[in-house]
């Protein structure tokens, strides 16, 4: 029996974590596509992406196009052209054209970090956070041309606990995600996929009536109104935590809450960095 051959797309950190629960299990690309250098940090100095310095360490070759022309095209293509190729995206970063999705052999599947068909989109972490879920999960779909409406391969559900921040969630969704991934490349419904004896990945079809979508967050959702509902505030601040983080404005002054709890159904906000500050306790005057 073949070997499963993959081509690997994503760019930030969660991609690179999922590259290396794959290193793990014995799964690697066979090439690797990501967003090209970008300037970074105060000097903005040009740094590649997580998934380009895996790349790099693990000797994997690696695109990184600016444009997913046909430039490009031509340049996968021999990536392609066995029976037994599939593309694998993990927060690539850039919408893929419909051609590319196709491209290989097997199709092309993707992990998304929400129970689809709920929280499509851009945001299902803070999404769930945001919204007093208490479950969550990780789908393993294919992937087509609208946004997250694959067959789903593989789903697991995730408790979200009442203190838990979307970094939190996030990393343990990155690490069962990364698992899950594994256990479906090794199941015996993909046997067949890699002997070539069906031509796509199929899956279970997503109820299009129960699709819920959330949106890409901006800075300015991280407004918070001190006086309201201390529920939803707590919630906001799980949520945004790392970015954007919640603020508030005292004299036209941005005050930035970096901890806070939910006490006695109360939205205690415990530590603060006013702006062109430091961080410090916060006391209510």
């Amino acid at each position: 029996m073949d070997k499963l051959s993959f081509v690997f797309w994503g760019t930030p950190d969660v991609a690179s974590e999922t590259l290396e629960t794959l290193k793990q299990a014995r799964f690697l690309p066979s090439l690797i596509v990501t967003s090209p250098d970008a300037k970074k940090g105060r000097g903005m100095h040009m740094e590649a992406s997580p998934v380009a310095i895996f790349a790099e360490q693990n000797k994997i070759p690696c695109l990184k196009p600016e444009k997913l022309d046909e430039e490009f095209c031509n340049k996968l293509k021999p990536s392609c052209l066995k029976p037994n190729c599939l593309f694998i995206v993990v927060a690539y970063g850039k919408i893929i054209p419909e051609n590319i999705i196709n491209m290989p052999k097997l199709g092309s599947i993707n992990i998304h970090y929400s129970l689809l068909p709920k929280y499509r989109g851009a945001s299902p972490v803070e999404s769930a956070i945001l919204n007093g879920d208490t479950e969550t999960g990780v789908t393993i779909q294919k992937m087509v041309y609208k946004l997250d409406a694959g067959n789903i391969l593989a789903q697991e559900k995730v408790q979200i606990s009442p203190d838990e921040t979307a970094p939190e969630l996030r990393k343990k969704l990155i690490k069962i995600g990364g698992e899950l991934l594994v256990k479906t490349l090794g199941t015996p419904s993909f046997l067949p996929l890699i002997k070539g004896e069906v031509p796509k990945v199929v899956g279970i079809e997503q109820d299009e009536s129960q699709a819920t979508f959330c949106k890409k967050i901006k800075k300015e959702d991280g407004l918070i109104d001190l006086n309201a509902d201390a529920v939803t505030n707590y919630n906001k601040w799980r949520a945004y935590v790392f970015w954007p983080r919640t603020f508030f404005f005292v004299n036209g002054k941005r005050i930035i809450v970096t901890d806070a709890k939910l006490i006695d159904g109360k939205f205690v906000i415990k530590k603060i960095i006013p702006e062109n500050g430091k961080e410090m306790n916060y006391k209510v005057t």
